[in-house]
């Protein structure tokens, strides 16, 4: 990787004005080999950190705000253009190269170790104000990523002095040498975050110990290495920069628990009993005890609201079990309740839950509120439960082995959602239900997001499927429950939930005349929850697919 030294070519000038001065040769303390190995590594370590800034504020603004593919592209690409600009600015202080990559290296950390806990706080301190500030996460958001690309940016030509003055190499070189420790470095930056720093550590302390190691190395480097090149004055101003910037992020570790736990009741409000950070996402619990109803929230969007459920999952299922329904296959649905109100109808042999959380699950069983809501479903002999991704499941499903299919998933809106809301994943259901089986989808609100609504619906169609569309209202809006967690304006929040019945041959919602009753839907509500639904029709949308999600 490090090439050898390539003498200048005879006649050339020096590059340096005078020994020991600014832009002379340097003077180490070790010998030049040896210097110039530790400036390659800094650079690794100093990659690695710059990388997982970048991936934190990624995943923080996707989980925070929704809608990952938006954030990442505006994180990605603000981030990149502010290293260009930081390396054109970072040209006038070549002649400090040592003085101003330590305290570049001193901001960074700073900066991008507080950076999620910032973002984190604003949103939830003041992501509901509305107003001016309606935009205020996302404001920070850029300009986290702008402060960040900036001083990423610089750290480069200084890098590249330093280099140099170690020990003079053809700049071809020099660059390959540099950039070869710099992409290695953001590998292992960007394998860290995912598979230790995220599991292990979380999104905030994570951050806050990348911050600490991109401190240590970047002072160790210049105050160790090239503390000759630097005045008496410069040295101490600098080791009490790192001082100073270890000893916030070391606080601010101290406090992290305190400070989610507050953030949490920021968000949530104070019933919080469940907190869990899953291999999939977030889940928390809220209220189900001393009457106060039961909140079941998924990467901070309301899932399951005990105010407001029964109507959600009644529609969902009951209009579907008319018919055959000995078997049936709820994708999703790992909180029990859809299960529930299969298990109501006489005749049900098998129900096959398909969830991808396992944690989600383990709540459905083991909670004691939840577990109460969903009336201990999944402790039903003819109940089986799988952890798997639905999309994956379907396509090893044993093909027309259902006669009820039940898509019981997130919102269509949510990024990581739009495979499982796509023609392929259609075609797959229709696979997999008997002759005269029927699929019934939960396609968002239908008031508040029509255009989504009737693109599911369009979708479902482009399947090889008749469709009979319906609403339902009575949902209570006091949280985000789409893919936007921070609606700036709460007045038009969704208040209905609508599905789409498709079948082979023409659906009618109804409700089976020997099947339960159920306490919040009738025929005459769900027949006016159709016409509603059609009276919002957009007609002529193209069906989402994976190479082309429409949502």
């Amino acid at each position: 990787m490090i090439e050898p030294h390539a003498p200048a070519p005879p006649g050339s000038p020096q590059p340096w004005s005078a020994p020991g001065g600014p832009g002379g040769p340097a003077r180490l303390p070790v010998r030049p080999g040896t210097g110039r190995f530790l400036v390659l590594a800094g650079v690794f370590v100093c990659a690695a950190c710059g990388l997982v800034y970048e991936l934190e504020l990624v995943a923080l603004a996707s989980y925070l705000m929704g809608d990952s593919v938006t954030q990442a592209s505006v994180v990605l690409s603000v981030m990149v253009f502010a290293m260009g600009i930081g390396s054109l600015a970072a040209k006038r202080l070549r002649g400090l190269a040592a003085a101003g990559f330590g305290a570049v290296e001193a901001t960074l950390a700073l900066v991008g170790g507080c950076s999620a806990m910032a973002l984190y706080a604003v949103f939830a301190w003041t992501g509901d104000w509305g107003g001016l500030w309606a935009s205020g996460p996302r404001c920070l958001l850029v300009a986290f990523s702008l402060a960040t690309g900036l001083l990423i940016g610089a750290e480069v030509p200084l890098l590249m002095e330093l280099i140099q003055r170690i020990r003079r190499q053809d700049a071809g070189g020099a660059v390959a040498d540099l950039f070869a420790a710099d992409y290695v470095g953001a590998l292992v930056g960007g394998l860290a975050f995912p598979f230790l720093l995220l599991p292990f550590l979380g999104q905030l302390t994570g951050a806050l110990l990348t911050g600490a190691v991109n401190a240590v190395i970047g002072g160790a480097l210049v105050l160790g290495l090239f503390r000759r090149d630097l005045t008496r004055r410069a040295r101490w101003l600098l080791l009490a920069a790192n001082v100073f910037v270890l000893a916030v992020l070391a606080s601010a570790a101290v406090l992290v628990d305190d400070f989610e736990r507050a953030a949490r009741q920021a968000v949530y409000g104070g019933d919080v009993r469940v907190a869990l950070q899953t291999g999939v996402q977030e889940v928390v619990l809220a209220g189900g005890t001393d009457g106060r109803p039961l909140g079941l929230f998924l990467d901070g969007r309301l899932r399951v609201s005990g105010r407001d459920e029964l109507r959600y999952h009644e529609a969902l299922v009951h209009p579907a079990m008319t018919g055959p329904h000995a078997r049936v296959l709820v994708l999703g649905g790992g909180d029990g309740l859809a299960a529930r109100e299969v298990l109501r109808h006489p005749g049900v042999k098998r129900v096959d839950v398909v969830e991808l959380d396992g944690e989600v699950l383990r709540l459905a069983r083991t909670d004691p509120a939840l577990s109460a809501l969903n009336k201990h479903a999944f402790g039903d002999p003819r109940v089986r439960v799988t952890t798997q991704d639905a999309f994956g499941w379907l396509r090893g499903a044993p093909p027309r082995a259902y006669d009820v299919v039940l898509s019981d998933l997130p919102d269509p809106g949510i990024t990581a959602s739009t495979k499982l809301y796509s023609q392929e994943f259609y075609g797959l259901a229709r696979r997999v239900l008997a002759p005269g089986g029927r699929l019934v989808v939960h396609a968002g609100p239908v008031a508040s997001r029509p255009r989504v609504f009737w693109t599911v619906e369009a979708t479902v169609r482009a399947a090889g499927f008749r469709t009979a569309p319906y609403r339902t209202g009575g949902r209570h809006a006091g949280f985000a429950a789409g893919p936007d967690r921070t609606p700036a304006d709460r007045t038009r929040a969704p208040r209905d939930w609508g599905f789409v019945l498709a079948a082979r041959t023409e659906p009618r919602p109804r409700l089976d005349p020997d099947g339960p009753r159920p306490y919040a839907l009738d025929d005459a509500s769900l027949a006016a929850g159709e016409r509603a639904a059609r009276a919002t029709r957009i007609a002529g949308l193209p069906a989402s697919t994976l190479v082309h999600p429409r949502y």
